[in-house]
């Protein structure tokens, strides 16, 4: 990519085992604490157990019920293999269980409102893929024109050269349910067709920029699926109405971290910390200051807005999440890392999604 950042964009790493694994319940009130051994065993019979059940396995697939892992075979006390069974049934419960959002007394639901947000709702997990092998984790959001639908994320996902990162499909996740969060599934889409990109990037006066965006055909979704893409009336409207140290909100899946009971995003509080509306350093981003990491890469830059009748907007959608920003000549034994980051300024969205 051709810039004078002081450090190019990085690719996202793939999530690790231990960002997928699910979480251990606590112990009730009174029970007697459990040997280190024990937590351990019982934390890798949950993750076991909420693997089986995102593959679909039924809760009969238990391995403690099979009959070599039986007490009478085994020798182990009732009370051991109890708890190992439940363990497992505890991980697969938690992919299982439906969600139900609380309800508000008056004025609508919670949950209606909710599913109307699109920092839960517009945002999703991008996993890039070379034929069936896993390569990088990263983020994403939807956008729609004119009726045309869009996901949107950092070139440098979908193709970097420093790097030699060219992944030839990508997955993304979509929710079916906006009340049971648990349901949701998978689309695969394919980044080259007879050799030609099916996705888009765009240039500027400072060079290449590091969005990307790819269409989304309307028949290869699933019907009923809880989307709420972003789009031109989320676009600042004025540069002048976004100061330095304005607060900011980025939405995205850093390192491959998420809620995977859930399948929904965390959330980076973060403020402006450059000019906004000035090219920093000539190029089209502004620097946000946030704690930031790989996978963070393709996530919406929002800031709040005060909704009222005449502007039902949320969400500002002031840019894209790119890289971090450092010195090149910092001292790393003595000098902590800047903590700056790279935002692409989001207009750029409205000329790679132009009909072509």
């Amino acid at each position: 990519m051709s810039s004078n950042r002081s450090d190019p964009p990085a690719t996202d790493p793939p999530a690790s085992d231990a960002a997928a694994a699910s979480p251990v319940d606590p112990p009730a009130p009174g029970t007697p604490a459990a040997p280190a051994a024990d937590n351990a065993e019982h934390a890798e019979l949950q993750r076991q157990g909420a693997k089986a059940a995102v593959r679909g396995e039924a809760r009969a697939s238990n391995p403690m019920l099979a009959a070599i892992n039986q007490p009478d075979l085994t020798g182990e006390s009732q009370q051991v293999w109890s708890g190992r069974r439940d363990a497992w049934e505890s991980g697969h419960n938690s992919q299982q269980l439906p969600v139900s959002l609380p309800v508000q007394a008056a004025g609508g639901s919670a949950a209606d409102d909710r599913a109307e947000d699109e920092a839960i709702f517009g945002v999703t997990r991008v996993l890039t893929f070379a034929g069936n092998r896993g390569l990088t984790s990263a983020s994403g959001f939807f956008f729609e024109r004119d009726g045309r639908l869009f996901v949107i994320t950092s070139r440098h996902v979908l193709f970097d050269g420093p790097s030699a990162h060219a992944p030839d499909r990508i997955e993304i996740d979509l929710h079916t349910d906006p009340r049971d969060l648990t349901r949701l599934v998978t689309l695969s889409l394919l980044l080259y067709r007879n050799g030609v990109a099916t996705w888009h990037q765009a240039r500027d006066s400072g060079g290449e920029v590091d969005v990307a965006a790819l269409e989304l055909e309307r028949d290869t979704l699933p019907a009923g699926c809880a989307i709420r893409p972003f789009g031109p009336q989320h676009l600042a409207a004025e540069i002048d109405q976004f100061d330095v140290g304005a607060r900011l909100a980025i939405p995205g899946f850093p390192l491959g971290f998420f809620d995977t009971v859930h399948h929904l995003p965390v959330v980076r509080q973060a403020s402006i910390a450059s000019y906004y509306g000035v090219r920093f350093q000539g190029l089209g981003f502004f620097l946000t200051d946030a704690r930031m990491h790989r996978g963070s890469s393709g996530s919406p830059v929002l800031a709040p807005l005060v909704r009222t009748g005449a502007n039902p907007v949320r969400w500002c959608l002031l840019g894209v999440h790119s890289s971090r920003m450092d010195m090149a000549s910092r001292d790393t034994a003595q000098d902590e890392s800047l903590g700056l980051n790279c935002a692409w300024y989001a207009d750029v969205l409205m000329a790679l999604t132009a009909p072509r």
